[in-house]
């Protein structure tokens, strides 16, 4: 039988406990928060689109390190009644949705995050090549809608094609860097590629 890429059955792990005691939806937020400290993804920074944004901790993340000038746009498939009131949350399928819906009354954005995952079959190569045209999608929208100098985030799980989609990004942006954060499960083989500064 093939092995799960990853390990839902062990959610109650110390990142768990530790979002659930500062008031986040998600472990998933120590994944963003070590990112940023890394790489300053904030910094400047107001406008932020968050792709696949359920339950919303990234938002409230993002809301925390902006403060009140934070002006907060999610998509995912589903209504996301945790995202932060000023949130404005778009429910659509990533690969279908209107560009101009998510830009609303801006002009553009200066965040993108992807956080998207596929629905997991357990077999490796399928899942890989799932979240590849999830990572490659999440670009496509962040090409469209990113001011100059603007920053991406996009989760990718490791495969045949990570060092060609690391080049893309490296061709949009003055630097690409990737990273597993501490606070992903040692089983997963997610990465996250980091974009600065969008050209």
């Amino acid at each position: 039988m093939a092995k799960r890429l990853d390990d839902r059955g062990t959610r109650h792990d110390r990142f768990h406990q530790k979002a659930k005691r500062e008031g986040f939806l998600a472990r998933a937020v120590y994944k963003l928060e070590e990112i940023d400290q890394k790489h300053k993804i904030f910094d400047g920074g107001h406008r932020v689109l968050d792709l696949g944004c359920a339950p919303g901790s990234w938002l409230q993340y993002a809301e925390k390190q902006i403060g009140e000038r934070a002006v907060l746009v999610g998509l995912d498939r589903e209504a996301v009644p945790g995202a932060p009131p000023r949130a404005r949350v778009v429910v659509g399928d990533v690969h279908t949705i209107d560009i101009k819906e998510l830009l609303g009354d801006l002009p553009s954005f200066d965040i993108v995050l992807s956080d998207m995952a596929p629905d997991t079959s357990g077999i490796r190569s399928m899942d890989q090549a799932r979240s590849e045209a999830l990572f490659e999608r999440a670009l496509d929208i962040a090409s469209q809608v990113l001011a100059p100098g603007g920053h991406f985030v996009g989760k990718l799980f490791q495969g045949a094609e990570f060092k060609k989609l690391n080049e893309t990004v490296r061709a949009k942006f003055a630097s690409a860097k990737s990273m597993k954060p501490a606070s992903s499960r040692q089983i997963s083989i997610e990465q996250y590629v980091i974009g600065k500064d969008f050209k």
